[in-house]
């Protein structure tokens, strides 16, 4: 079985844009928040979600979300992970526990996160392009490789990617991947997660970037530059290098900053304002501070 571009018979879009509805009817477009699964319409608009996954019937349904990547994993897994519940329930009398089938775009260095809050999602190694976006396309004012992905609970053996857009089939990992991305015998997978080849490391016992090399000091694979002897999550400071504090605590920022703020005394200058006829603005009052204001004015 694969899965291939088939023409939709019906589609309902869920989106918090609301000019949208500017385009479709009541039935294929909803008023929603993915992130607390919040129907702006009420009732109303839940039921023709109800009405359009029971209209499915167990049938061939997919859900596709496209949410902005500065948006937090879990709970937009909490959220589809409801979705595939309304979908199950129509079809709890036959005893199946399937999942919707889904596909999720997101940016690949979110993998731990996704896989930690959905197990069932595998990442495809198909690149998402956008013709609009400035960074995420091909082309000169593009990435050269795409970071966006698609995580999906469809077997990866049943994807079927354009060989003519580099992809191949690794017979061994029953998927698809690209060509640069080749299969490690000693890992078993093919492990590359950004387009490019990656090498083992046989010190590590794993796959790691072409641009990364083994630190002995280190005990682990890293860039050439990176700051040598400190383990991972030890890095300290990048402000003055103690390894007591991160920068946002760092206190020569905060005396440093201090001593920029402070007028210069020698130089005799004085905070002038350089609107003199300006009256500062009062600082406004709380709402008891004018109740009680009010009420004292009525009794006098």
């Amino acid at each position: 079985m694969s899965y291939e571009l088939q023409p939709v018979a019906h589609s309902l879009e869920l989106g918090y844009t609301h000019t949208y509805a500017q385009f479709y009817s009541q039935d294929e477009f909803c008023h929603y928040n993915m992130f607390n699964h919040h129907f702006f319409d009420g009732k109303a608009s839940s039921a023709v979600l109800q009405a359009f996954l029971t209209e499915s019937g167990g049938g061939k349904l997919l859900m596709v979300a496209d949410p902005p990547f500065g948006g937090l994993v879990k709970p937009l897994a909490n959220t589809f992970s409801l979705l595939s519940q309304a979908w199950r329930e129509p079809q709890s009398s036959d005893g199946s526990g399937a999942d919707m089938p889904m596909m999720w775009i997101f940016p690949y260095f979110f993998e731990p996160r996704i896989l930690e809050c959905l197990p069932s999602l595998t990442m495809l190694d198909y690149q998402v392009d956008y013709d609009n976006h400035p960074l995420y396309k091909h082309g000169k004012t593009g990435r050269k490789q795409s970071p966006v992905r698609i995580f999906t609970n469809i077997s990866p053996k049943d994807i079927v990617l354009p060989k003519d857009e580099g992809y191949r089939f690794c017979s061994v990992c029953q998927r698809f991947v690209l060509s640069l991305n080749k299969h490690c015998a000693k890992c078993n997978v093919c492990p590359s997660k950004d387009g490019r080849e990656w090498k083992h490391c046989s010190t590590c016992e794993k796959c790691v970037k072409p641009s990364w090399r083994h630190c002995a000091p280190c005990g682990r694979c890293a860039l050439p530059d990176h700051p040598c002897g400190l383990s991972e999550g030890t890095e300290g400071c990048f402000n003055c290098g103690s390894l007591k504090h991160k920068r946002k605590a760092c206190p020569v920022q905060d005396s440093q900053r201090t001593r920029s703020n402070r007028p210069n005394a020698k130089s005799g200058s004085k905070n002038v304002s350089h609107c003199p006829n300006q009256k500062p603005k009062a600082k406004r009052k709380s709402g008891a501070a004018r109740r009680a204001k009010k009420l004292a004015a009525q009794s006098e």
